[in-house]
């Protein structure tokens, strides 16, 4: 086993198996049945990996509005520029918008019993929720200047999470062909 960190600073690890024997009795379920348990499987990580998305992008919405809010620049809040303001707004829409997704593919996972739905509506989440941990992310790291990518700052973190969390059970593309081809 060779241990790593990940761009987020989780751990992680290449495994490798040498000499290993499996017989028939090592099989997941019946006979042909494995890919469909391994993709109901990924389905479930996936909708738990949208929901934790969700509670990201709230703090980079919340850290990055309070910053906006005491952050001065020619004597007023950073926060009183309309530019800056319409930039929030996007943000708090995605925000909005992930969580109705996370909320669907949650709701996938624990009720659709048709693997097609169930995949479809999933990779739709994930589709939406990899492009708000994009937007979210970097306009947060942005909107706090320079400092933003900073070690010492938690947004910075956060911006590796979610970078993290839109390629994480695959990402937006590879999600986009899933929904169109649920087979």
């Amino acid at each position: 086993m060779r241990r790593y960190r990940t761009i987020d600073e989780l751990p992680a690890a290449d495994v490798s198996f040498q000499a290993v024997k499996v017989g028939a009795d090592a099989l997941i379920g019946g006979e042909h049945e494995g890919f469909a348990l391994i993709e109901e499987v990924v389905d479930y990580a996936t909708a738990l990996v949208c929901a934790e998305a969700v509670g990201a992008i709230k703090y980079a919405n919340d850290a990055t509005l309070e910053y906006l809010k005491t952050r001065k620049q020619f004597g007023v809040p950073i926060g009183s520029f309309q530019a800056l303001q319409h930039r929030m707004v996007d943000m708090a829409i995605a925000h909005e918008q992930a969580k109705s997704m996370a909320s669907l593919a949650c709701a996938a996972v624990d009720g659709e019993r048709e693997p097609a739905r169930r995949k479809r509506m999933v990779s739709a989440a994930k589709v939406r929720i990899a492009d708000a941990c994009r937007h979210v992310s970097q306009e947060s790291v942005q909107l706090h200047g320079g400092m933003g990518m900073s070690d010492e700052m938690k947004v910075s973190h956060t911006f590796r999470r979610l970078t993290m969390i839109a390629q994480q059970f695959g990402d937006a593309d590879h999600h986009l062909e899933r929904f169109a081809c649920p087979t």
